[in-house]
């Protein structure tokens, strides 16, 4: 697994052009700690296969929190917001993005939870983490996966952008692995039989996000074991 490397931030001087020039090249070169990124391999994709993910990663539907009820929907973004806190100060950003990790990982099949533990791993709910194979934001998600099912123009470190092609590719990866979580997980890492990864994700997913929906609409809430 790769390890993020830190730029010294002192290197980012204010006497080097001025307080603007310092934020811009902080911000550029700011890197998640404590993360471990994600190293997808590029695979030859069937057509049927880069079609599906094709209309996944393009469909411009707005989120929304995916419930049985309003009322689990406020009770799931509120817990969710309390642990989050620490991690992403900021209300609304946090908010924002808990909706949209929501939609995104439950359109794919995915329980949220599990995204957020795998977010936590990877980037450390950083959204400018870049790794030092290139993998990009929240999800750590490779840019050659633009060129293979996506638009120039996208941009990976848009938070719905990230988060859409992250939930679309576990998806693909559990679908080639007939839903085995272990290796869906290794081939997301690029760590295929190699139990730290998936065993880091579901630590994080076990002991930071488990939550117990009160109904039985998202079976996936089950607790990981």
């Amino acid at each position: 697994m790769k390890q993020f490397s830190i730029p010294a931030m002192a290197r980012c001087s204010a006497r080097r052009g001025g307080i603007r020039s310092w934020a811009l090249a902080c911000a550029v070169s700011f890197l998640a700690l404590n993360a471990h990124a994600g190293t997808q391999q590029e695979e030859v994709l069937s057509a049927s296969v880069r079609s599906v993910m094709q209309r996944s990663v393009s469909d411009n539907a707005s989120p929304r929190l995916l419930f049985a009820s309003q009322v689990e929907a406020d009770a799931w973004l509120n817990e969710m917001s309390r642990r989050l806190e620490k991690r992403m100060p900021d209300r609304q950003t946090r908010l924002d993005f808990l909706r949209t990790v929501n939609y995104e990982a439950k359109r794919a099949g995915l329980d949220p939870q599990l995204v957020l533990g795998l977010i936590q791993v990877e980037s450390g709910f950083k959204k400018y983490a870049v790794s030092t194979a290139g993998a990009r934001g929240f999800m750590q998600v490779m840019p050659f996966w633009v060129r293979d099912i996506g638009a120039a123009n996208q941009d990976l470190f848009h938070l719905r952008t990230n988060l859409r092609y992250g939930c679309t590719i576990l998806r693909h990866y559990l679908d080639i692995e007939h839903g085995s979580l272990f290796r869906a997980l290794g081939r997301y890492n690029g760590s295929l039989g190699q139990a730290d990864y998936p065993n880091m994700v579901v630590g994080a997913w076990r002991s930071n996000w488990y939550y117990q929906t009160r109904t039985a609409e998202n079976a996936s809430n089950r607790h990981p074991g």
